[in-house]
């Protein structure tokens, strides 16, 4: 079994899968702007993030001798130990359900406000458990000021997205488009990059044509809608993915003693695997129900007409990939440096937010209040992640 045992190769970890997870988001988001029904991609993601998870555990898990204190993934998959598989498993849950929440929010809120909600409230709530969680290993004069940063920038994130939405309104009113009477067209035929039958849409990003065309072809209408709908579903994901990494670091390190005597603590792989499993049945559950009984008002759709959509399934596979590398990873270097530090990929909204303006032209036009509290925003990221992984201990045998 592979393990990473220096602190250089945990913060390597932490920065791969910061790109993996800021980038997995703005693949889903494309699709739902494309009119692809978030039902279809998110079952689609869901096969490959458990593949990613079944791929680390027969590599990574497997290399090297199996000894009793760290057995490889094979090994393990036999042992007595369900109390802490089911904390591994619990973490699966929340993850799964926050991450199904998110593809909702980020149609009412975008992409980067969403971002740097969630990974704010999962910093704030989870880096402070996994902190006591684990014995106090980060610096805590350093990991709690990254903690205070990361407060600071969604104060600000919440000021940018209600100076960028002033900003919308404002371009359309100015055109004197009523947003009440946009067609609700659901039908995704055409090209991921070019737009429905291969043709790029003709309004420039930022424009209010530009707004409007997103909102004819989006899957999921948000015109009409109040913006308390799309923060409260944000906020409810943040909780959810500030709970999946002390169930993790709880499923690893077993610190409420649940094991029996001489049973081995789950190594990384094995817990990943068991978290992968729950996180995969529960999205297979709810996004079948959602195929029938869909939410916010998003078309219905069945069975064979997700097993016959293959219009972006490509780019939902590696959205899903993504997502699966990137937790794996995270989880890597948080087993070396302390899960509190490896935290630190929740400055994914930094990558976020640069696919969000090359691809969704976010905050173009817009003025230069929204510029200036954007530019703001990015900066305390930037600390904030700086800091936390500056605060990385070394986790004792």
């Amino acid at each position: 079994m592979y393990l990473v045992e220096s602190k250089g190769g945990a913060i390597a970890c932490m920065l791969l899968s910061l790109s993996f997870l800021g980038t997995w988001p703005a693949i889903m988001t494309l699709l739902e702007r494309r009119g692809r029904l978030p039902q279809h991609t998110y079952l689609d993601y869901t096969i490959t993030n458990l593949l990613a998870a079944v791929i680390i555990a027969l590599t990574f898990g497997q290399i090297g001798s199996s000894t009793p204190e760290k057995p490889n993934f094979i090994t393990q998959l036999s042992q007595d130990n369900w109390p802490c598989v089911l904390f591994a498993m619990a973490g699966g849950v929340v993850l799964s359900v926050g991450n199904l929440s998110t593809q909702y929010a980020w149609a009412f809120v975008g992409l980067s406000v969403t971002e740097v909600i969630t990974s704010s409230i999962t910093v704030v709530i989870g880096t402070t458990l996994n902190y006591f969680l684990d014995d106090r290993i980060n610096r805590a004069e350093i990991l709690f000021p990254g903690v205070g940063c990361f407060l600071i920038a969604v104060c600000l994130a919440s000021a940018v997205h209600s100076s960028n939405a002033a900003d919308n309104k404002a371009k359309l009113n100015a055109e004197g488009i009523d947003t009440s009477k946009v067609k609700e067209t659901f039908l995704y035929n055409g090209d991921l990059e070019l737009g429905s039958k291969g043709t790029a849409p003709k309004a420039k990003f930022g424009t209010a044509d530009f707004l409007m065309e997103v909102e004819k072809r989006r899957s999921i209408k948000v015109f009409g809608k109040s913006t308390l709908t799309g923060l409260a579903i944000t906020f409810f994901a943040g909780v959810c993915f500030s709970l999946f990494s002390p169930a993790f670091n709880l499923a690893t390190n077993d610190q409420w003693k649940t094991l029996k005597e001489g049973v081995p603590h789950l190594v990384v792989y094995t817990a990943f695997f068991y978290f992968s499993v729950s996180c995969f049945v529960l999205a297979l559950i709810l996004n079948i129900t959602f195929l029938y009984r869909p939410v916010l008002n998003s078309p219905k759709s069945s069975l064979r007409a997700y097993l016959s959509d293959w219009n972006g399934r490509g780019w939902a596979f590696l959205a899903g990939l993504l997502c699966g590398f990137g937790n794996g990873l995270q989880f890597m270097g948080g087993q070396a440096a302390g899960y509190a530090a490896a935290d630190a990929v929740q400055a994914l909204p930094l990558v976020s937010t640069f696919w969000g303006i090359l691809l969704f032209g976010e905050y173009r036009k817009s003025s230069i209040r929204t510029y200036i509290l954007l530019g703001s925003m990015l900066f305390m990221f930037i600390a904030a992640v700086g800091v936390l992984m500056a605060s990385s201990g070394h986790r004792k045998d």
